[in-house]
């Protein structure tokens, strides 16, 4: 009995001790959490983009179709009526000014023959007349009066004789009565629409032949309404042609016609196009990328870079300080997978591009 009374006054001794030790120890502070850091290693591993100044610049694809140049054109139509009798020109040839493109025996042409040989023998008589007139003037036989009448007469005979004779030689008509159609510029034959033994009416309104010089072409672009007004006069092209697929070929937007096609809804633009070699055939189909330029130089950023959050748009800016800080920026517009910033950033800023999300929630105050 005496063992157990001992034994406990010693574990009420003893936890007297441990509750009057536990009252002296001061109570411990919880560990702070540490802040994130942004090692240099941490840095190397990190895509870094660098924003651009004043590259407010997009490349659009269009569709195009070659054609001459209307300029370096010339559509041939029949003067007279007649019965077309030879052809020696096709469609496709290469033609040089003057060269002859067909041949027609013509009622009219025999008309305006009468009419040339007619006229040089009335001019020959008042040629005589005035040189008789003027003898007899000289002899007193005739008046001054009389003398200007015959030269009054000569002039009015010369201008018929001259009038005769350029309808007649028009087109190379000569005096058989046998229209001779010519070729007014050189080129390339690109419309033919006479045959031989044809039958040429008075009334006709279609042109026979059609020559392009095609030493340069223009290249017709069809612009839908929502790019209109990303295109204007002055914008490089590059075209590329199924048939020449490894060759390029450039110009510049020379003429944009302001009106929409009532049944395609596409509006076009003019490019020439020099044509070395004649490769650029009319009718062929291109595919054209044009360079637009929008009138602001803003800087422009990846959109791969952007931190969305709560409405706002962020990046992350490398600091020589901070190394890298929470930038907040306005964007001015978007193309494709570009950003134009219109406030925060500069040309030249470094921004990261990679594990940006990351580095954000870790870096913004909590």
């Amino acid at each position: 009995m005496q063992k157990i009374i001992k034994t406990i006054s010693t574990l009420t001794a003893l936890s007297a001790v441990i509750f009057l030790q536990s009252c002296s120890e001061q109570p411990k502070e919880a560990p702070k959490e540490e802040k994130f850091v942004i090692t240099d290693s941490l840095l190397k591993r990190l895509e870094i983009d660098t924003v651009q100044g004043e590259n407010n610049q997009a490349d659009l694809n269009f569709s195009a179709k070659i054609t001459a140049n209307e300029e370096n054109l010339s559509k041939i139509y029949p003067m007279v009526s007649g019965l077309v009798k030879n052809v020696p020109a096709k469609l496709g040839d290469r033609v040089s000014k003057g060269q002859l493109l067909a041949t027609m025996t013509s009622a009219e042409m025999a008309g305006f023959d009468k009419e040339a040989i007619s006229s040089s023998a009335e001019l020959r008589n008042a040629q005589r007349s005035v040189k008789l007139t003027e003898d007899m003037f000289k002899s007193g036989l005739a008046s001054e009066r009389d003398l200007e009448q015959a030269k009054n007469d000569l002039l009015v005979k010369e201008a018929e004789d001259k009038r005769s004779r350029s309808i007649l030689s028009l087109n190379g008509g000569n005096k058989n009565g046998t229209y001779a159609i010519k070729a007014p510029i050189s080129g390339f034959i690109i419309d033919k629409n006479v045959t031989s033994n044809m039958q040429v009416r008075p009334d006709n309104n279609e042109n026979l032949f059609t020559i392009a010089d095609l030493s340069n072409v223009w290249a017709l672009i069809n612009i839908y309404e929502s790019d209109i007004s990303k295109i204007k006069e002055g914008d490089e092209v590059n075209l590329s042609i199924l048939s020449y697929p490894d060759k390029p070929f450039k110009g510049k937007i020379s003429k944009i016609y302001n009106m929409l096609d009532n049944d395609s809804k596409v509006m076009n633009a003019r490019v020439v196009i020099d044509n070395p070699g004649y490769l650029l055939k009319p009718g062929m189909m291109a595919t054209v990328q044009i360079a637009t330029r929008n009138g602001a130089t803003l800087p422009v950023v990846s959109t791969d870079c952007l931190i969305f959050d709560n409405n706002k748009y962020y990046v992350l800016v490398l600091d020589p300080i901070k190394k890298v800080r929470i930038q907040e920026i306005e964007i001015g517009r978007k193309f494709e997978n570009k950003a134009y910033i219109s406030k925060g950033l500069n040309a030249g800023d470094r921004v990261v591009a990679s594990k940006q999300l990351f580095l954000y929630d870790s870096l913004r105050p909590q």
